[in-house]
């Protein structure tokens, strides 16, 4: 993998749970991951290709990308030019507010519909926003007023799919992957799983990567890391990360983190902890 990939994640103090991303790439690729937060991006350079959501897709100059939480994806220059964008990661607790003030009903299955198309608008506010976050001494009053904008014109992009009422399936698949958060510390055996979702094995995996875009094993380490990365930028020390999440050493983890982040946990506390 060549040196010429970069990634920048930035965050201020009081905005907590917004992070931005700035990325550039010439030959690394994403592993199969997903995000418990709003990923919100434009592509500024080349072209970035992906598979989401049962499709490939790709990205081009100008365009927007998003991935609701929970969309499994991964991702990977597609162009002989160097691939740059920027993304910024939003809990979804953070748009409830505007949500609500903005008379969405069920905010909390907010989810936008396409997951690349072109918006001027839009645009300009994420990279507004993603200046405001690079700023030293923005106000609160700056970012509430800035993400407010940019909830009010993703809501013209929310998906009108009705919400279905969930099937047994489902259920049992949901209380699979609650399962597995509570319990990513721990080596949860495929029988178990299967037993939690009242399936047979392979009609349990089956369904369970139809479901969410990854098998149990992958889902259950995309927890971990996630649960790594949270514990990376509340200070923790590296190592501690290592044996909260049970990972066999510094280098297996090293091996999980980096395809998702870019770079390794140590680097990515770093380079946080430094701003």
């Amino acid at each position: 993998m060549s040196e010429d990939n970069q990634f920048t994640f930035i965050h201020r103090a009081g905005f907590e749970q917004v992070m931005l991303l700035r990325a550039s790439m010439t030959d690394f690729a994403y592993g199969t991951h997903a995000h418990e937060e709003y990923s919100i991006g434009v592509t500024l350079s080349g072209r970035q290709d992906f598979y989401t959501q049962g499709a490939f897709h790709k990205s081009y100059p100008g365009q927007i990308m998003v991935f609701n939480p929970g969309d499994a994806h991964d991702g990977e220059s597609g162009a002989d030019t160097t691939l740059t964008y920027s993304m910024l990661y939003v809990h979804p607790e953070q748009l409830r507010p505007a949500l609500e003030a903005l008379q969405v009903s069920q905010p909390e299955q907010f989810r936008i519909q396409d997951v690349v198309f072109s918006d001027a608008g839009i645009q300009q506010q994420i990279l507004r926003l993603a200046q405001l976050i690079e700023l030293d001494g923005a106000t609160g009053s700056e970012y509430d007023s800035l993400l407010f904008e940019l909830t009010e014109q993703l809501v013209k992009h929310q998906s009108n799919q009705p919400l279905l009422p969930e099937t047994r399936r489902q259920k049992h698949l949901e209380r699979v992957k609650e399962y597995l958060q509570d319990h990513y510390q721990d080596e949860v055996s495929l029988d178990l799983l299967c037993q939690v979702a009242c399936m047979s094995k392979y009609h349990f995996l089956r369904s369970f990567k139809a479901y969410t875009g990854m098998t149990p094993h992958q889902y259950w380490l995309n927890v971990r890391i996630h649960r790594g990365q949270q514990a990376l930028r509340a200070g923790v020390p590296v190592l501690d990360v290592v044996n909260q999440l049970g990972f066999n050493d510094l280098s297996h983890f090293n091996r999980r983190f980096k395809p998702v982040f870019g770079m390794t946990p140590r680097q990515y506390q770093r380079l946080l902890l430094a701003r």
